[in-house]
């Protein structure tokens, strides 16, 4: 098991007359092992961060959690210097449920890099052309005036369009993938595929189309054997609101007046491989590790999709084959957000510095928030753990 986490829960801080339940636990030696086996670099031996580092972590995440009004939040970080998991505040606050490393939380955006993997593990194995029109792998989809590829879906360069205020489909479950499309697969596109950039979660789940007309198989079956089940995922699956999984963290939002309310999303059926899968910090750890381990992709596989996209006239986009790429400070950050009504993620890395950081909490307001505090957290964590 690769995160086999011991977690035991500290002491209370009492900052600004609140009490949050902090859950803090150190990584396994069994996944450092791994980990040192299977990632040459991470870590030269087993290690824990300084109490001076975990001390500066809890206070980075408290302040944030308290500035934003976060019920709760759970991270895990790995680099060469330490390695931890741990989880703040509370999961549910009316049943004062304490948050760990192994809560649940719906992953909103951060599903897609899940997807894209699929696509290119099919690409790998000759079952899948990343250049052939969709339609070859899903007859159902309507032909356009231009054909859409795989690659294209993937960038975002496809010219799909992204959600247009359809609140209403959250009350309705779609048994298939297949009949998730009729939402917009009707729509026109935004512009000639391969020309323009446009973020499209509908794109992805025209991709997780893809995935089942070229394995046979059903979305969620080929996740689980493909990618849980190699990356050691035991806690992720496809979110259901008819059969809520136990320890998923319920979600709140802010309303103007600085109270905090529950917010839950509904039924994500409708973009299933876009943004309807839950999992752990503690899976999505596995799951970096995994990537960039060789047991999902191969390594020039995992160079093809962290290679920024262009745009047929030539331009480079800042997204590769399903994640964010950033050139920042002098080193490459690559990374997927998720947001999404009562949750925000994030699936951070720094490929040369050998670190991930997870961070994953029960809060959305908007626009997007706390999107941009998670990500700025995110760095700030990245630096402690690299000192």
């Amino acid at each position: 098991m690769l995160l086999s986490i011991k977690s035991q829960q500290m002491k209370r801080t009492r900052r600004h007359n609140q009490q949050r339940a902090v859950h803090y636990s150190l990584l396994s030696k069994t996944f450092i092992v791994l980990l040192l086996l299977c990632m040459c670099g991470y870590a030269q031996q087993p290690r824990e961060f300084s109490a001076a580092q975990v001390a500066q972590i809890q206070q980075q995440v408290q302040a944030v959690m308290e500035q934003e009004k976060i019920p709760a939040l759970s991270l895990a970080i790995i680099s060469q210097r330490g390695q931890m998991s741990a989880g703040y505040g509370q999961a549910d606050v009316a049943n004062a449920l304490a948050a760990t490393a192994s809560t649940k939380y719906r992953l909103a955006s951060l599903s897609k890099p899940i997807t894209a993997v699929a696509v290119m593990q099919l690409a790998e194995k000759g079952e899948l052309d990343l250049d052939a029109p969709v339609q070859k792998y899903v007859p159902s989809f309507p032909v356009k005036p231009w054909p859409i590829t795989s690659r294209e879906l993937l960038g975002h360069l496809s010219g799909i369009r992204h959600y247009e205020g359809e609140g209403v489909i959250t009350n309705h479950h779609y048994d298939t993938l297949t009949d998730a499309l009729d939402v917009f697969k009707d729509a026109p596109l935004l512009s000639e595929p391969g020309t323009t950039y446009h973020y499209s979660s509908y794109g992805y789940n025209l991709l997780g189309c893809v995935v089942e007309g070229a394995s046979g198989m059903k979305f969620e079956d080929y996740i689980r054997q493909y990618i849980f089940e190699p990356a050691n995922m035991k806690a992720s699956g496809i979110y259901d609101p008819r059969h809520r999984p136990a320890d998923l963290a319920r979600g709140y939002t802010v309303k103007p007046d600085g109270t905090v309310v529950r917010s839950e999303p509904g039924d994500t059926s409708y973009k299933t491989p876009s943004g309807g899968i839950y999992s752990t910090v503690e899976d999505m750890a596995n799951f970096a590790v995994a990537l960039q381990s060789g047991k999902l992709v191969r390594p020039e596989t995992l160079n093809q999709m962290w290679t920024r996209q262009r745009t047929r006239d030539g331009k480079y986009t800042a997204y590769g084959l399903g994640w964010d790429l950033i050139e920042y400070a002098g080193h490459l950050e690559v990374d997927h957000s998720g947001s999404q009504s009562g949750t925000t993620t994030l699936l951070y890395m720094r490929p040369q510095e050998h670190l991930i950081v997870t961070l994953m909490c029960n809060m959305r307001d908007e626009p997007r928030g706390p999107y941009k505090q998670i990500h700025a957290l995110a760095r700030q964590l990245a630096n402690i753990a690299t000192r």
